[in-house]
């Protein structure tokens, strides 16, 4: 079977106008996933689930390693949390970042448990031997260390003398965290500078791009729902990677943490970043269409889940971009008259399939391109 062009394997020099340059950062290390430099860009979430309740939050981070999640994020509020934790990253599959606010001792804590890396703003936790003490576990145990700015929670004096949260103050508040880390020649850090308004904060990034080379931790916080959220974190993150700003992303919705690794996900495959699983295109369907197909993509969606493979599939309803868009596509279905469509393989029509058993033959036929693709692989990487 010839290989289609498809545009999970269409290299970006084919199409300069897609080309993304990415800003050049340092590279450091979450636990044995690399973050920054030439390294895929990550996708994490954060759990919501008690700390302490090591089984739920275990069964959480399970679910988040399906959906494909490379960091998964913990909060540790208090030493219920920590003493958790342990068990925590012990079944966890991908490192954790402990979520750390203004107390020393759970960053410590933390780090002896497994932690991956700290998320901590070294100038919130107190004196000069405090900061030394979480560095030194850092270092101690292998943790590297995320700087979180967020325009909501930025220091006073910095507001009373910019007025109100701007992206001078959070860039400023997070070149002065990263000092403290410099100064005790620590380097293996990355930065957020996060707020809900997407202006606010894709100024911030552009400005902090242009400050450090450190890896970037890019999103909208505190976005919404999964409908607004996902809008709102598609424009702000969206604009920046296109500038070729983030290193690692999160997408923050009020909304199950699956749903965040999703979004990620989509939004990466959207400009050509990374690809994983299966790439659904789709038309918004009208009169001409052959078959129902709202319905038909809502449940290929959920049939094809479990395919991380990173692949192309063309839903189509009619025969007027059908044809072209199945071109591009590992696999196709265009919808014709007389209650069947035609399959396309590899961007060629090759047989004809009845709307009522389209969804099973095409699921099949799915699973059969990722197994191909993935048996392609083994040689190339055997000859490594």
């Amino acid at each position: 079977m010839t290989a289609p062009r498809t545009q999970a394997a269409d290299p970006a020099h084919h199409r300069p106008w897609r080309a993304i340059e990415r800003r050049k950062s340092r590279k450091i290390r979450v636990g044995d996933v690399e973050v920054g430099g030439d390294a895929p860009i990550t996708v994490q979430s954060m759990t919501n689930t008690l700390t302490a309740d090591a089984v739920a939050t275990i069964d959480q981070i399970r679910r988040l390693e399906e959906a494909g999640a490379d960091i998964v994020r913990v909060s540790c509020p208090d030493e219920d949390s920590t003493a958790a934790f342990k068990a925590i990253a012990r079944a966890a599959r991908v490192p954790l970042v402990a979520d750390i606010h203004f107390h020393y001792k759970r960053a410590i804590e933390a780090a002896q448990a497994g932690a991956a890396c700290l998320r901590i703003n070294p100038g919130n936790i107190g004196s000069p031997d405090r900061v030394r003490e979480v560095i030194q576990a850092a270092r101690d145990h292998g943790c590297s260390m995320r700087i979180g700015v967020n325009a909501g929670s930025l220091e006073r004096d910095l507001l009373e003398r910019y007025g109100e949260p701007c992206p001078e103050a959070m860039v400023e508040s997070a070149l002065n965290h990263a000092r403290i880390l410099q100064d005790h020649d620590f380097h293996e850090f990355k930065i957020s500078v996060k707020a809900s308004d997407v202006f606010m904060t894709v100024a911030a990034y552009q400005q902090l791009a242009e400050a450090i080379d450190c890896p970037l931790h890019v999103g909208i916080t505190e976005a919404g729902g999964t409908r607004a959220g996902t809008v709102k974190s598609s424009i702000g993150m969206g604009s920046l990677l296109w500038a070729g700003i983030g290193d690692t992303i999160r997408v923050s919705l009020a909304a199950d943490p699956v749903e965040e690794i999703k979004v990620g996900f989509d939004i990466l495959k959207s400009l050509g970043l990374r690809h994983r699983g299966v790439n659904i295109i789709a038309c918004p369907s009208c009169a001409r269409q052959g078959f129902n197909v709202i319905e038909t993509v809502a449940v290929l969606e959920q049939r094809l889940a479990h395919i991380s493979t990173p692949m192309s599939l063309s839903i189509i309803g009619c025969v007027v971009n059908g044809p072209g868009e199945a071109l591009m596509t590992d696999v196709g279905f265009t919808g014709g008259g007389k209650g069947a469509g035609m399959v396309y393989l590899a961007g060629k029509p090759d047989h004809k399939m009845d709307n009522a058993a389209m969804v099973d033959h095409i699921v099949g036929l799915v699973e059969a391109r990722a197994a191909e693709i993935e048996a392609a692989k083994k040689p190339a990487i055997a000859a490594e």
